[in-house]
């Protein structure tokens, strides 16, 4: 097609080259800002802001159900079984938002994918504040986890193609702090506000959004992807100055694909969605403990997004890879001498520091990480179509883990924190063998590490 061969032999050999000689046109700027991140840095903070306003939505659809199960439950009638596929429906709306997001943020941009995303997160959450029924719950949760696995996707590399490479990684991982933020807001509002009202409040974030892209322009790589050069030369204006970055070469799918599994099925969606029901089976408070956990996510969160510059986004992931498979056994633990009814009055504590350990160690590394190297390693030309299948394994992952974790729970409650261990160890040894180090390099650097 006309617009294929335009990309591709016209765009991309306008701009491959000079990416690689110095100092020739604006799309060599690109590069060359890189080096200076200098130019308008508080464009590309105010950017950020706009888009990760999609974060903190999908933060609240997250951690939603954790604290409303009671409620919801009680005022609605719904069995067990049916607030475990309340729960659990987010998570294959989201799958469908994975396969979707990739193409439809490649075919009318970053910013028109964006409004799509929102207005399927203010539809959901209507649909759930006026839910007479388990059916009318679901197709809410479904259309919020719509959005949600979309902006999953599109948030990050949304970031990672306006950003300069010594803010990229923080930038990025800004993304996941807000989702970390949102959990907890919806886990500590959530003990004070009925299921509808805290449903009211995951349509702020939409709102900020859909004001907010008004103000920003479209992400200059896509624009250059597309042939748009004035549009593409008027966005970097707009963001940096005269420089910026693109990237174009080919990479591996496997390592974005790999850290998706590595991430979700260690068990974190289960653990998020349900912990209020973990503390409580373990004989702890469910408000002081999700207080806690809440508060910690976002401390902890905010760390890592400080250091993954500093520290690098390998060492990051082993650190807590580590700490996971620590913090399962731990839990673990405490789980088998309750059922073995040894050392009663330890299982409450070794339950709350097994699950503190485990949401902190998280959040260092395994929650943002995987998603700043996906944005990092999937250039423009393939990264609808790479991005969109990482994302569908990363929703897969989450379904299936949340899903089963309440039958994973009634078989064998320690058993359940066993396997994660296990899982997590194995991505420990992904982790060493497979997944690059991109502190500190181009996208450009990056894809030609890939390509060698």
């Amino acid at each position: 097609m006309p617009i294929k061969e335009d990309v591709e032999h016209g765009v991309e050999e306008e701009i491959r080259e000079p990416l690689m000689a110095e100092n020739k046109n604006l799309t060599d700027g690109l590069e060359d800002h890189d080096e200076s991140s200098k130019g308008h840095p508080w464009m590309v903070y105010f950017y950020t802001i706009v888009a990760v306003c999609g974060s903190y939505e999908f933060g609240s659809c997250a951690g939603y159900s954790s604290p409303t199960q009671t409620a919801i439950r009680e005022d609605l009638g719904l069995t067990l079984s049916e607030y475990s596929v309340f729960g659990s429906i987010l998570t294959f709306g989201a799958m469908i938002g994975a396969i979707t997001s990739g193409p439809i943020a490649d075919f009318i941009g970053r910013k028109g994918a964006m409004r799509v995303y929102s207005a399927f997160g203010v539809a959901g959450w209507l649909a759930i504040y006026f839910a007479k029924g388990a059916l009318s719950l679901d197709i809410g949760r479904l259309a919020t986890g719509y959005g949600m696995g979309a902006f999953s996707y599109v948030v990050p590399v949304l970031i990672a193609e306006i950003a300069p490479k010594d803010l990229r990684g923080a930038l990025t991982a800004v993304n996941q702090f807000m989702i970390c933020a949102a959990v907890s807001v919806s886990f500590i509002i959530g003990n004070v506000l009925s299921w509808r009202a805290l449903a009211l409040t995951g349509l702020i974030p939409c709102a900020v959004l859909l004001i907010g892209l008004f103000f920003i322009p479209e992400s200059p790589r896509w624009l250059a992807k597309m042939g748009r050069q004035k549009e593409f030369e008027a966005s970097l204006q707009k963001l940096r100055g005269k420089d910026a970055n693109i990237s174009h070469e080919a990479a591996e799918i496997q390592i974005g694909v790999g850290l998706m599994v590595c991430q979700q099925f260690g068990g974190i969606n289960g653990i998020c969605f349900y912990v209020s029901n973990i503390f409580e089976t373990a004989g702890f408070s469910s408000t002081v403990g999700t207080i806690t956990y809440a508060l910690l996510q976002v401390v902890v969160t905010g760390l890592g997004a400080a250091m993954i510059d500093r520290v690098g986004r390998k060492p990051l992931l082993l650190v807590s890879g580590s700490g996971l498979v620590a913090a399962c056994i731990i839990t673990a633990v405490s789980f088998f001498l309750k059922v073995h009814e040894l050392s009663l009055n330890a299982v409450p504590i070794l339950a709350v520091t097994g699950i503190l350990l485990y949401i902190a160690s998280f959040s260092v590394g395994m929650g943002a990480v995987p998603w700043v190297v996906m944005s990092e390693i999937f250039p423009i030309n393939i990264k609808g179509q790479a991005g969109s299948l990482a994302t569908l394994v990363n929703w897969f992952g989450a379904w299936l883990c949340s899903y089963t974790f309440n039958y994973l729970m009634s078989w064998s409650s320690y058993g359940t924190f066993i396997l994660y261990a296990a899982i997590n160890a194995l991505a420990i040894l992904f982790i060493i063998g497979v997944v690059p180090e991109t502190k500190g390099k181009t996208l450009e650097q990056i894809q030609a590490s890939i390509n060698a």
